[in-house]
């Protein structure tokens, strides 16, 4: 008896042949790193440096804080200045941890090697 093609048996079929589709995280690349730090006699509180970001060559991110914390160094995001409520708002921020984690990795390694020279 010859063997009939199903519509589902086609779906999986296409699952299995399709190539894997890359996470939207792996088409934004950090392409430049900018950070400027502040001298050790200014008082700046935590904040220990500037930065700025191009991804992708196309979108640049500016006023990002390097930040002294409980748990050590980490990238603050500019804040709302005309924001009156209690809690701060940022004017952008990355949605997803992994891209968090990627454009602060990158900045702090670029501090890591400003303030080492």
């Amino acid at each position: 008896m010859p063997k009939v093609k199903t519509a589902t048996m086609e779906m999986k079929q296409a699952e299995q042949e399709k190539p894997v589709k890359a996470s939207e995280f792996d088409c934004l690349v950090v392409t430049n790193v900018r950070v400027y730090p502040f001298k050790e006699g200014l008082n700046m509180g935590h904040i220990k440096a500037l930065a700025r970001v191009v991804l992708n060559d196309q979108f640049e991110l500016t006023q990002l804080r390097v930040m002294d914390g409980e748990n050590g160094l980490f990238v603050g995001y500019p804040n709302d200045p005309f924001y009156k409520g209690e809690e701060y708002r940022s004017i952008f921020f990355p949605i997803t941890r992994e891209c968090r984690e990627h454009i602060e990795n990158c900045v702090l390694e670029k501090y890591q090697e400003v303030t080492a020279a």
